[in-house]
């Protein structure tokens, strides 16, 4: 008798011949898609999660995605996500500023009402847990292409010492040799000129007054350019006003027009949840860098003006306190966005970190800055200083070590250029001077840092040209340890992050990662890119253990602890702990958070072994004053989630 075959055999004959047949056709893709299975095996195993950690997506509800380009952990545990305008033209014209606060435990959204653009400001904690945000945008820059009215500066001069003025925006200035008429975009305030009386002769002296402000011809047109300095008279003056108040231009021309900074300043309060108007800066800044200092006072460094040149070396100085601002009486130039960390005795040590603006050979050297006499020492020995344009900074853990850490970066400007190197420098050495550390994973510019409890350093993604032109994005991570000077890649993240990213350190021992702003969406550079609003969560090595440390406040709430001072804390199993961390809560933007650094604390052990008590260092430069995250770290390097302190100003309370 012949054999025949079943049907179901004949049946799974055919499915098997046709599988055979489609992966001739498609064997790329059946391996692609059997790769990608195979990974998310591989990095979901325990195994592999407790040596190399795990990304996860945050869910953020569509009314709540938004371009994140800052974010700060506040002293509530939750996060400000900043957008502002978000680097969107269309949301500027509309006014549609955007901030969010997060609360990470509970995964929940709040939208938060935001007073003025703060795309692109500066912020930093202030001592009592309020966030300072100030500077932003007043205007999105044009190219060159793009300039439809022949516009520049215009410096309005005030030669009477008894009237300071008020221009509203739209004010009109016709040159008296060139008879061309341009106008104000914004309101611009002129002092009173400045009259002094010689105690001698008796003779008074009038110096004028000046303010800036940008203009704009009426119309379109080349013909309304102007290529020479005139001396402007301004419309609806007469008499001595007139003489009194007048503008001079040079070119005012077809040139590209840079972004606008603003003098707008805001506290936001973490417990009501909203902004705070304080007095303005005296500069308009967009891009400048925030660092408070060790009596809570915070310096304002850089950033572009209302007419979107480099502030040129004016810093100043917020007082909490008066919520008023002042200028130091010496200046000093930096690049938009310098990585500037307060150091030891007081005085602020410029990386060589930027982000963004200013000459390529002017401010661009790192050194130690002293503010009191506007002394600069600068520190030699780095590598590739032609690359320190989106590079990354971290103050390397414990902070009382004072060794400092420059990761990556690229050349000025839209350069593609960058690299992969790391640079360390210990502030303590009597002749400091950088040398190089481990190679980064790529050559990468952005890269985002981020001091853990353990005293280790995570670092991610980056691109390795500008804005990730090119499909550059570098979808890698790793973490360094300081003591041992060696690096090690963990798990892959999960999408690409370049310009406008960022990470912070949770108070449960996670980080996460934000934003991104690649220029093009291709390898090719032919579609435009799409803003990241993506937010991941990554979850440690130390976090996959059996065993974790507590800390717990016994207090109703969080105490203040002076500097020098003590504090106990409940902590079960207390004789396991060999390390409590004093963690300073990040703020970032920009490849910029000079307010993270971890400091050692001396601890001891109660009677009975359930409880350890710290004792702060008594010096204000390590420890400026604000809120901290306390943290204890057992003998596995595993860290408690964090307890909150308040750290008072010095005499304070």
């Amino acid at each position: 008798m012949k054999y025949r075959p079943s049907r179901r055999l004949r049946r799974l004959t055919i499915a098997t011949a046709v599988v055979l047949a489609l992966a001739g056709v498609n064997g790329p893709v059946l391996y692609g898609f059997a790769s990608e299975e195979y990974h998310q095996y591989k990095i979901n195993q325990p195994g592999y999660k407790a040596a190399n950690g795990h990304w996860e997506v945050v869910d953020v509800p569509a009314t709540y995605r938004i371009n994140t380009i800052h974010a700060a952990l506040l002293h509530t545990g939750k996060v400000l996500l900043v957008a502002g305008s978000g680097n969107n033209a269309a949301n500027f014209r509309a006014k549609s500023f955007r901030t969010v606060l997060w609360d990470p435990v509970k995964n929940t959204f709040t939208n938060i009402p935001t007073p003025k653009d703060l795309f692109c400001s500066g912020h930093t904690q202030l001592p009592d847990g309020k966030l300072l945000v100030a500077g932003g945008t007043q205007r999105y820059e044009k190219l060159k292409g793009d300039v439809k009215k022949a516009g520049g500066l215009m410096i309005v001069y005030n030669e009477d010492p008894d009237a300071p003025r008020t221009f509203p925006a739209g004010t009109r200035f016709t040159g008296r040799e060139n008879g061309k008429t341009f106008a104000s975009k914004d309101p611009v305030v002129v002092p009173r000129a400045k009259k002094t009386k010689d105690p001698v002769t008796g003779r008074v002296t009038v110096t004028h007054s000046e303010a800036r402000i940008y203009v704009e011809a009426l119309k379109d047109g080349r013909k309304y350019a102007t290529g020479a300095q005139d001396n402007y008279r301004i419309h609806g003056l007469t008499g001595a006003d007139a003489r009194n108040f007048y503008g001079i231009a040079q070119k005012l021309s077809f040139d590209k027009k840079d972004f606008q900074g603003i003098k707008d300043a805001f506290e936001f309060d973490p417990v009501a949840e909203r902004y705070l108007r304080v007095d303005p800066m005296n500069e308009a800044r967009w891009y400048p860098t925030l660092t408070t200092l060790q009596d809570g006072t915070v310096l304002s460094v850089s950033g572009l003006d209302e007419i979107g040149q480099v502030v040129p070396g004016k810093q100043e100085i917020y007082d909490p306190a008066t919520k008023t601002w002042h200028y130091l009486p010496q200046r000093r130039f930096f690049p938009t966005y310098p990585a500037l960390f307060l150091t030891d005795r007081g005085r602020v040590f410029y990386t060589g970190s930027n982000a963004g603006y200013g000459p390529d050979n002017v401010g661009r050297t790192p050194g130690i800055w002293d503010l009191r006499s506007n002394s600069f020492r600068p520190v030699p020995g780095m590598s590739d200083p032609d690359l320190l344009e989106t590079s990354m900074s971290v103050l390397l853990p414990p902070a009382q070590d004072q060794r400092y850490m420059v990761l990556g970066g690229g050349g000025v400007g839209e350069d593609p250029r960058s690299t992969d190197r790391t640079r360390i420098v210990d502030l303590h050495d009597p002749a400091p001077r950088f040398r190089d550390g481990p190679r980064l994973y790529a050559k990468a510019r952005y890269p985002s840092s981020v001091i853990l409890p353990d005293d280790t350093v995570l670092t991610t993604n980056g691109s390795g040209d500008y804005r990730g032109r090119s499909d550059s994005n570098v979808l890698k991570a790793e973490l360094y340890d300081p003591a041992a000077d060696t690096a090690r890649p963990v798990a892959d993240p999960l999408v690409g992050r370049n310009y406008h990213s960022g990470a912070l350190l949770l108070p449960d021992g996670r980080v996460m990662t934000f934003g991104s702003d690649s220029l093009y969406g291709d390898k090719d550079n032919t579609r435009p890119g799409v803003f990241q609003q993506q937010i991941d969560l990554y979850t440690p090595p130390y976090l996959f253990r059996s065993s974790r440390p507590r800390l717990v406040d016994t207090g109703r709430a969080p105490r203040p602890v002076r500097l020098g001072g003590t504090a106990t804390y409940r902590a079960p199993h207390a004789s396991a702990i060999r390390k409590m961390r004093l963690i300073r809560p990040g703020s970032f933007t920009h490849v910029t958070n000079v307010e993270q650094r971890s400091v050692a604390l001396d601890f001891r052990v109660t009677k009975g072994g359930d409880g350890v008590t710290v004792t702060l260092p008594s010096d204000p430069s390590l420890v400026p004053p604000g809120w901290y995250m306390l943290n204890a770290v057992d003998q596995a390097g595993t860290p408690s989630k964090a307890v909150w302190v308040k750290v008072p100003p010095a005499g304070g309370s």
